[in-house]
């Protein structure tokens, strides 16, 4: 899938340092993730130094009062790590890999991810053309190699991972969206959580959970999320979706939508404040008539993962 990818290592000692554990993610297929809307991707959940974490890339980021486009790299504390009374105060690097010349483009970066806060970024890392540019050696045979350094973290634990992403091109069979709707008769009377019936979308049974009242303390908002009943236990699949909440008078529809790792460490991706309760209820709004209301999940497969 994709074409080869060269990685020269460089034996500069600022990268390549005893102890210092470091995610690589490998993308394979670079210009197809380009030729996508504008939006983050998420890596595979890994762990190091006792913590689960995942990277975030955004190809095209952009500055305000700037028309140039921007890569740009957002390290994520993954919610399983999250304590209520834990801050990890953590220092790290991002680095883009020169897989010719060794001259690898870094950022330092001292982070606290506190539970209200669980995601360190640095927007526009490096200019677009400038990891395009042939002479860079950022981007090798539609390859490109994106990682983070870790340095101190307050539980240490010696550990390291690395992931290839590879992207399917677009247009291709598998990244067509499919769609299931799910018509709830009375919404009332659903429990928290409630799942939908399980239903077959691009080759794997999925199932939509809802939270009447909210999950975890978002008690004031309605929570859905997005299910992979039996994810492959190697590999990881990148997944393009939205969970739409069908405005049933107007047509103006309540819509998220993200491009989500789903592997049997993160099986389930979704959105915690989904919609103000409040705003759901309103008979306005047209989400819920009367007890009834409907949830549409579009799911496509642009790619997949492998942990290394």
């Amino acid at each position: 899938m994709g074409n080869s990818c060269v990685t020269v290592k460089s034996n500069d000692p600022e990268f390549y340092r005893d102890g210092q554990p470091t995610f690589k993610w490998r993308i394979d297929g670079f210009s197809s993730l380009l030729a996508k809307d504008q939006g983050w991707t998420c890596s595979s959940v890994f762990e190091i130094r006792g913590h689960s974490w995942y990277l975030q890339l955004n190809p095209r980021d952009t500055k305000s009062d700037d028309t140039d486009e921007y890569v740009s790299l957002r390290l994520e504390l993954s919610q399983t790590s999250v304590r209520s009374d834990t801050v990890v105060e953590t220092y790290f690097k991002f680095l883009i890999y020169d897989q010719s010349y060794g001259k690898h483009h870094q950022q330092n970066v001292n982070h606290k991810f506190q539970p209200t806060s669980t995601s360190s970024g640095t927007s526009c890392l490096i200019p677009l053309t400038k990891l395009k540019e042939q002479s860079s050696g950022f981007l090798v045979n539609n390859c490109c190699v994106f990682g983070v350094e870790f340095g101190a973290v307050v539980t240490v634990k010696a550990n390291g991972a690395s992931e290839t992403l590879f992207v399917q091109k677009v247009n291709s069979i598998c990244s067509d969206p499919k769609v299931y709707t799910w018509n709830i008769d009375d919404f009332f009377a659903l429990k928290s959580p409630n799942n939908s019936p399980e239903f077959e979308l691009c080759g794997h049974k999925w199932f939509i959970t809802i939270y009447p009242s909210g999950a975890d303390k978002d008690e004031n908002y309605l929570s859905l999320f997005l299910g992979m009943k039996t994810p492959d236990t190697q590999n990881a699949k990148l997944v393009e979706l939205s969970i739409m909440i069908k405005d049933q008078e107007t047509g103006k529809h309540r819509k998220a939508k993200g491009r989500r790792q789903f592997s049997k460490k993160s099986p389930s991706w979704g959105w915690h404040k989904f919609i103000l309760l409040e705003d759901f209820k309103d008979s306005s709004n047209g989400y819920l008539v009367k007890t009834k209301c409907c949830i549409e999940a579009q799911v496509a497969i642009i790619g997949s993962s492998q942990m290394e």
